[in-house]
């Protein structure tokens, strides 16, 4: 580890840029998403791979990089309690809206992916169910491995604050690829993609810096991994929001919200701890 916190900076942006190469060759060329599996996962799990042979070449295990053993399951259960509060009152916010506007709402669970466009099949089956909950461990594995775990470390030298925003920058870096297809796709106009991308890198970079604070706080990256998961599968991909037929009509607008909120909470947390440790 030591060989790469000498370089920190160039460090994370060089296996930042390996990461982003595969994901835009699978998002632009394979299109695994656009396939039976209904998911990009292919570099998700390069990116597993390449973070093993990282922690090989450092010497390193998974639990140095936040992968603690002991009480995994309790501290997955409170990142799930942490999505499950939040993510309730976003969605009875959602729904409150939409029964204003269109005298009707409810709730459907079916798979489907997160799309700019909103358009996407219902998936019923439990295959694609259990599809769907096995790409999206393999894809928070990933992305907490690498950006919360491995660069979160390679900058340990680096003030906190200057830790956290740069992995965050480049976690919001890293959903770039969704609003650009959407747009070369001919599914967006170029002023849609643009606000999309803002709003992607200060959602994303929002989400990071909640996941970094859990992870200064608690020492390992379940809790956080937890909250990315619940995210991931029930907010984004299994239940949905239906009014006057429309689904996820408001669904950035629930997600936003959740996000918020459970930054909020963690950062008071954060706040609350460390003035505990400046009076002990």
């Amino acid at each position: 580890m030591e060989k790469l916190r000498k370089y920190p900076i160039l460090s994370c942006i060089s296996i930042f840029m390996v990461c982003a190469g595969v994901r835009i060759i699978e998002y632009f060329g394979i299109r695994t998403d656009e396939t039976f599996f209904s998911e990009n996962f292919i570099h998700k799990i390069f990116g597993i791979v390449l973070l093993y042979g990282f922690l090989r070449f450092c010497n390193l295990t998974w639990q140095d990089i936040g992968f603690k053993k002991g009480k995994v399951f309790p501290k997955l259960g409170n990142g799930f309690l942490l999505g499950t509060v939040c993510f309730f009152a976003a969605y009875s916010i959602e729904c409150l809206i939409l029964y204003f506007m269109n005298h009707n709402v409810h709730l459907e669970f079916y798979v489907s992916g997160f799309s700019l466009t909103n358009d996407m099949e219902k998936q019923t089956g439990i295959g694609f169910i259990l599809l769907c909950i096995l790409f999206n461990v393999v894809n928070v594995w990933m992305e907490e491995g690498v950006f919360r775990g491995l660069f979160s470390n390679i900058l340990k030298d680096k003030t906190f604050k200057t830790n956290c925003f740069a992995v965050a920058l480049l976690f919001g870096i890293w959903h770039f690829v969704m609003p650009l297809r959407d747009y070369l796709d001919g599914n967006s106009s170029l002023i849609n993609m643009l606000v999309m991308t803002i709003g992607y890198i200060f959602l994303s970079g929002i989400m990071s810096i909640k996941w970094s604070l859990l992870y200064k706080i608690s020492g390992n990256l379940w809790i956080g991994l937890a909250d990315h998961l619940f995210n991931n599968v029930i907010v984004t991909n299994l239940l949905h929001v239906v009014s006057s037929k429309e689904a996820d009509s408001l669904q950035i607008v629930r997600i936003l919200l959740g996000q918020l909120i459970s930054f909020g909470i963690v950062y008071l947390y954060y706040k609350k701890k460390n003035k505990e440790k400046i009076y002990e």
